[in-house]
């Protein structure tokens, strides 16, 4: 029998009329306030760090307070308060808020309640291409004549935002991080799970421990549900194989499990539903058929390099599909997709180089990038690199090394982190040390001034430059290029 959501949360936040979100310029927060906004409720919030988001914001008529206060909560008087995961408890709107008696949840509860608004949910999971899987998805299901409602974790130039007001009670389309166990508070109807990594060393112990919380993710969906799955990947197959030994011990069937890869590949003995045939690369950039139960579903041309994007292509048709998307819209979608805003973005120009921002956080998103950005025809490649968090590079920091050690020229930032405290048992000039012991060729910069006159003794018309990490480097890309907002942020 289908489990469905209790009653009781299909109403909760129904019950709120005044939300009030703490660290409300963040990338997910900013546009769950503007969601939130949109459907009626009275929406305030504050940050430390005023932006283009907030500013947008403000413009979209939702009030912003600059910094942290007590007061910010008296003069709101909101009877919901959503903070982020970053703001910890001893932030002052969170303890006047208790003390007034006011809700107060994270932000993955508010997208959990949003979920269970909508008749029909993809939630599109995994360690790496979540972004990029949930904006195709969604431009897929656009230009089938659906109207879904979206949350992105990056801006998309077709939304002039992070996310996308849809027809209420539908559909919905978003991406679900598993950092702290987060996307267990969500609502699937369809889950896509893209891959399966050691990260968020902060808050899972071992890979084993990762693919335990994306196996209950997985057994969250409703018996009548859509698992869509990488038919390739060895610990998505772990991850299946103890959803089907949780499954049958509860006395519960599988939800409907619906593979994707290439021609070549095998989930449990048989071929995937959606295959990849006749890949070809072209200046960078991928052509390939795909193919449905064994008939030729579209042709496609992508504007986004890497093979990795291939397979969050196909994993967007197959989410897409289930929910009422077609052969035509995927090719009309994807074959004008530039990509989402951070993911492997052409920003510009600098002293005659091209210049790429990526978030690539991991090992293996630097190792993706790096590898479509060898198909592209340039003489030289330089890579400006800035870790995110020090928990992740002091764990990965070998795996990091020998993703970087066989690049030209690497020049690494120092690491940053809003949730953490450096307690100096791990630093950039530790990577860089160590890229070269392994035979590389890096340095440490101390700031972004030092690697920007740095690139200015390196860098010849006609080069390559790399920009990766989080949002601080890659705004250091739009400052090298002097490109300006242009998502109508």
């Amino acid at each position: 029998m289908a489990q469905t959501a209790p009653q009781s949360d299909m109403q909760e936040l129904r019950e709120y009329t005044r939300i009030f979100f703490v660290g409300i310029g963040g990338i997910s927060m900013s546009g769950l306030a503007e969601l939130a906004a949109s459907s009626g409720y009275q929406v305030a919030g504050s940050d430390r760090v005023l932006s283009d988001r907030t500013e947008y914001l403000v413009r979209l008529g939702v009030p912003i307070f600059s910094g942290h206060s007590a007061e910010w909560i008296d003069r709101f008087q909101p009877d919901l308060v959503v903070h982020t995961a970053a703001v910890h408890d001893d932030n002052p709107e969170l303890i006047r808020a208790r003390t007034k008696g006011i809700r107060v949840i994270d932000r993955a509860t508010f997208l959990g309640w949003l979920n269970r608004q909508f008749s029909r949910v993809v939630n599109i999971a995994g360690t790496h291409g979540k972004t990029t899987t949930t904006a195709m998805c969604s431009l897929i299901l656009m230009a089938a004549g659906i109207d879904p409602t979206v949350h992105l974790g990056a801006e998309l130039i077709q939304f002039h935002s992070t996310v996308r007001v849809g027809k209420p009670g539908e559909v919905m389309v978003s991406e679900a991080c598993e950092y702290m166990n987060s996307f267990l508070k969500f609502h699937s109807t369809t889950a896509a799970i893209l891959n399966i990594e050691y990260d968020h060393v902060d808050c899972f112990d071992d890979l084993s421990a990762v693919i335990d919380t994306f196996c209950l993710f997985a057994d969250q969906l409703p018996d009548n549900g859509n698992l869509v799955i990488p038919a390739f990947e060895p610990q998505v197959g772990r991850m299946l194989a103890a959803l089907k030994d949780k499954r049958r011990k509860a006395g519960r069937p599988m939800p409907r499990v619906v593979a994707f890869g290439f021609d070549t590949d095998e989930m449990d003995g048989r071929p995937p539903d959606f295959q990849v045939k006749n890949l070809v690369f072209k200046d960078g950039l991928p052509g390939f058929e795909v193919w449905h139960d064994q008939r030729l579903y579209c042709r496609l041309k992508l504007q986004v390099p890497g093979r990795h994007n291939v397979d969050n292509a196909m994993a967007a048709i197959a989410c897409a599909a289930l929910n009422g998307g077609t052969p035509e819209a995927a090719e009309s979608a994807l074959r004008t997709f530039q990509g989402a805003e951070g993911r492997f973005t052409f920003v510009g120009y600098y002293r005659g180089a091209q210049v790429i921002a990526d978030y690539a956080h991991h090992p293996s998103a630097a190792r993706a990038t790096l590898s479509a950005a060898g198909n592209m025809p340039h003489p030289r490649t330089w890579v400006v690199f800035q870790p995110l968090t020090y928990s992740r590079t002091k764990v990965l920091l070998e795996n990091f090394a020998r993703t970087f050690k066989d690049c030209a020229h690497v020049i690494l930032a120092e690491i940053f982190s809003d949730r953490e405290t450096n307690n100096g048992d791990v630093s950039s000039r530790m990577l860089a040390d160590r890229i070269n012991e392994l035979g590389g060729n890096a340095e440490f910069e101390p700031s972004l001034a030092a690697i920007q006159k740095r690139l200015d003794q390196l860098i010849t018309p006609g080069d390559l430059l790399l920009v990766l990490g989080p949002e601080q480097i890659r705004e250091f890309a739009d400052h090298l290029t002097g490109r300006s907002n242009h998502f109508g942020l």
